[in-house]
């Protein structure tokens, strides 16, 4: 599918991830953020300058799933928007 189609498929909670990706097990989606707001957790504080605690929002953002099993925020490249590979997994 198309990256079009696969932004929609993230909207609707699915996992997903191209072909054309070396990495195994990778996989790309849509945190829904924290629009009410968290308290901010001592790594987060540290690295803003806020005090640990501090409830602050989160928009939404996408995220994968990399092949050392971990987590990154995820932006995606000219590549991965015009690919047609995109599958759920």
């Amino acid at each position: 599918m198309h990256f079009g189609e696969a932004l929609e498929r993230l909207r609707d909670g699915e996992r997903l991830a191209r072909d054309g990706w070396n990495g195994r097990g990778m996989f790309i989606v849509l945190q829904a953020g924290y629009p009410n707001g968290i308290p901010i957790n001592a790594n987060t504080a540290q690295a803003a300058g806020i005090r640990q605690g501090t409830v602050c929002k989160f928009r939404p953002y996408l995220m994968m799933f990399t092949a050392e099993r971990d987590f990154v925020p995820w932006v995606a490249s000219q590549t991965d928007l015009l690919a047609a590979d995109w599958t759920t997994v």
